[in-house]
C-alpha cells in the first residue's frame, strides 16, 4: 500500500510538473502584446529578442523643389524645379552579384525589443534627376564669369527678380544619381492583421518613424563646368511609413512598404571647387519600396 501511496504522489507531481513547463513554455512563446486588430488566430512565438534583415528596391516620387547656387561673382535660385527617379529596368542583370546595388534599393537591419516594436537602421539608395530641359522662375545674380574657373555665362548674366528662364544642359545638369542615399535610424510597431491557424504565417502591418543623414553623390554641371562628385554629409532628413509584411513562414517574409520623407540638403557639391561653389536644396519625397527578409 506504501508502494502504491508513493507511486501515486509521484504520477501527481509529475503531471503537475509537465503542466508547469507547458504552461511557462506558452508564455514564452505567445506575443506579449496585443494587435490593434485582434485576428481570430494568435502566432505562436513572440518576435522579441529576434534581429531581422532585408534587401529590395524602390520606386521614388518627388516635390517641385527650389534650388539655390552659390560661389565666386553668383547666387541665384531656380524655383519649383522638376525631377524624377531613375529606377534600372528590371531585368536578369539584377541577380548578378557584382551589379546588385545599380538599382534604386533598400537595406535593413533590426532588432525587437518588444514583441511590436523594433529599432532599425538601414541605407535607402534613391536617385533623383532633374528634367532637362525645362522652364522655371529664377531670382539673383549671375555674374558674367562665375567660379574660381572664371566660366563664362553669356547671355545669361544679369539680375532676375522671378522671370521665366529655360534651363538647358549648356546651362545645367543636376542629378543625385549615384545616389539621394539617405542613411537612417527608424523605430517601428508591428499589428497583426491575419494569422493563419498553424500560427507561422501572418500578415502584419508595418508603421514608423525615421531620421537620418543625407549623403548623396552629386552629378553637376554648371555652365559646363562639374564632375560626378565624391559622397558628402549633405544634410539631413526624417520620414515615416507604412507597410504590409506577410510572413510566408516563420522566419522568411515578403513586405511592401511607402515611406514619405522631408530632406534638407545644405551642402551640394556642384563644379568641384568644394570650398568656394556649392548648391542648398530641400527635397520632400514619396518612395515605395519591395523587399525580401529573414527574421533570426
Amino acid at each position: 500500500m506504501k508502494k502504491i501511496s508513493i507511486l501515486f504522489l509521484a504520477f501527481l507531481f509529475g503531471k503537475r510538473m509537465q503542466a508547469q513547463e507547458i504552461k511557462t513554455s506558452s508564455l514564452n512563446n505567445t506575443p506579449s502584446s496585443k494587435s490593434l486588430f485582434n485576428p481570430e488566430n494568435k502566432r505562436n512565438f513572440s518576435r522579441k529578442g529576434d534581429f531581422f534583415f532585408h534587401w529590395g528596391y524602390n520606386n521614388s516620387w518627388y516635390s517641385k523643389s527650389d534650388i539655390r547656387f552659390q560661389g565666386p561673382n553668383y547666387d541665384f535660385t531656380l524655383h519649383d524645379v522638376v525631377a524624377h527617379d531613375r529606377q534600372s529596368k528590371l531585368g536578369w542583370d539584377w541577380l548578378n552579384p557584382s551589379m546588385i546595388s545599380i538599382p534604386q534599393y533598400n537595406i535593413r537591419v533590426g532588432y525587437f525589443i518588444k514583441d511590436n516594436y523594433s529599432i532599425s537602421i538601414g541605407w535607402d539608395h534613391m536617385k533623383y534627376v532633374m528634367d532637362i530641359p525645362q522652364n522655371v522662375s529664377i531670382t539673383g545674380t549671375i555674374g558674367k564669369n562665375i567660379t574660381p574657373e572664371n566660366v563664362p555665362t553669356g547671355a545669361l548674366a544679369g539680375t532676375y527678380n522671378g522671370q521665366t528662364i529655360n534651363v538647358k544642359e549648356s546651362m545645367l545638369t543636376f542629378e543625385h544619381t549615384d545616389g539621394f542615399n539617405y542613411a537612417n535610424i527608424e523605430v517601428e510597431r508591428y499589428d497583426d492583421i491575419w494569422v493563419a491557424p498553424g500560427g507561422n504565417t501572418s500578415l502584419t502591418l508595418e508603421t514608423g518613424l525615421g531620421g537620418g543623414l543625407m549623403v548623396p553623390r552629386s552629378d553637376v554641371r554648371l555652365f559646363g563646368l562639374g564632375r560626378n562628385n565624391h559622397w558628402n554629409i549633405s544634410g539631413y532628413g526624417i520620414s515615416a511609413k507604412l507597410g504590409l509584411k506577410l510572413y510566408i513562414w516563420k522566419r522568411v517574409y515578403l513586405q511592401n512598404t511607402t515611406k514619405v520623407g522631408a530632406t534638407n540638403l545644405t551642402q551640394i557639391h556642384t563644379t568641384g571647387w568644394d570650398e568656394y561653389d556649392h548648391a542648398s536644396q530641400k527635397i520632400n519625397y514619396l518612395e515605395n519600396m519591395w523587399v525580401i527578409g529573414v527574421q533570426f
